[in-house]
């Protein structure tokens, strides 16, 4: 994998650049919708491709390797054959599912022992059989099998588990050199930055996962109930550590001014459920703030529900598709705070190639943060 770097802002350490996979070149920085099973829900992989013009998605190695199986993706010739999408795909590790299984799990060195939570059954990932699947499911972009501390969390915990996760990395590296690709083009791994929210854990941690010398570097242990102002101070500590010349992905973030204050500190790749879980829930994120397309002051509003990006449907329409229960009403709200998420990481990109992004990131905070 290749990562060019193109150009750094001047007024923040906001950069663009180009990820090169065998599926197709990523520009920079990127949002990646969730597509945790095979799919991105209610968005079929035409659309993903043609009208949203998602350059990467993610999907997850628990929930496929519980359904429909590595075998069966294996079988299929991997996984962008199995769903039918030729563009890069990453996998998260499942380390964040284990963490949300914490009431039915137990950790320990080997790996974790855990219960299936569609039949029960009991099952175990370690590191090795962790790259094992994801080698099978063939995904672009691998991840390294993590602990994901909880917020909040003792020092002492988020200690242990930062080395426990550094001792797991090691184990990940070794079975990853030591086994092929499957299908015919390259994958990469990339480690994960833990130490919850203790900065002297996040430089040790950040310091290690460089020295790691992988394709890539992931942070992960933020967005999960953390105030977003300490988030931000995490990224910002971390990102001064971890190499200039490789991608940066910041783990489950986030929110619109989220993912731009994040980009201000030099992050390149971002994932989060949230403009299609919203959306399902009638939240719908423009450029000029957010919509409860619910509220029935939209009932009679025959204007677009966006006049750029979602100019076919009026808002009176998507309101009325809500109130009956009707699919159509996930599928449009969806493409739309879609295609919002990946106009918002694109304009930034074009704001940081014309020397513009900080005053322009300023303005726009201030803006998304309006309830319309």
């Amino acid at each position: 994998m290749k990562f060019n770097l193109l150009k750094t802002d001047t007024k923040s350490n906001a950069r663009c650049g180009i990820i090169e996979t065998g599926h197709g070149n990523v520009n920079t920085p990127v949002f990646m919708p969730v597509g945790t099973q095979g799919t991105v829900k209610a968005v079929n992989q035409k659309v993903l491709k043609d009208e949203i013009n998602a350059q990467i998605i993610l999907g997850n190695t628990y929930h496929l390797y519980l359904r429909p199986g590595q075998t069966i993706i294996n079988q299929a010739g991997g996984i962008h054959n199995f769903i039918n999408w030729q563009r890069p795909i990453l996998t998260d590790s499942g380390g964040f599912q284990v963490y949300s299984l914490s009431s039915n799990r137990k950790l320990k060195e080997n790996g974790v022992e855990f219960r299936s939570h569609i039949d029960g059954r009991k099952l175990i990932f370690t590191p090795e059989n962790v790259i094992d699947t994801q080698r099978m499911i063939g995904a672009d972009i691998i991840m390294a099998f993590d602990e994901c501390t909880p917020y909040p969390c003792d020092k002492s915990y988020a200690e242990n588990s930062m080395h426990l996760t550094h001792r797991w990395l090691n184990r990940c590296i070794a079975r990853f050199n030591e086994t092929d690709n499957l299908y015919g083009y390259e994958q990469f791994l990339f480690p994960i930055v833990q130490g919850s929210v203790y900065h002297d854990l996040r430089i040790q941690s950040a310091e290690y996962i460089s020295n790691s010398n992988c394709n890539g570097n992931a942070i992960g242990g933020l967005s999960v109930g953390e105030p977003a102002e300490t988030m931000y101070e995490i990224t910002e500590i971390v990102c001064k550590i971890l190499p200039q010349n490789k991608p940066r992905y910041l783990m489950g973030v986030g929110t619109p001014e989220n993912i731009l204050e994040c980009i201000s500190l030099g992050i390149d790749m971002f994932d989060c459920v949230m403009p299609t879980r919203n959306a399902r829930n009638g939240m719908l994120f423009t450029a000029n703030g957010t919509i409860n397309i619910k509220n029935k002051k939209w009932e009679n509003d025959f204007s677009p529900i966006d006049e750029e990006l979602s100019p076919d449907y009026s808002k009176a329409y998507l309101r009325h598709l809500f109130v009956a229960g009707e699919y159509l009403a996930s599928q449009i709200s969806s493409i739309h705070n879609l295609k919002f998420y990946i106009w918002l990481v694109n304009t930034a990109r074009e704001k940081i190639i014309d020397g513009s992004f900080a005053e322009w990131k300023n303005k726009i905070v201030m803006v998304l943060k309006q309830r319309l």
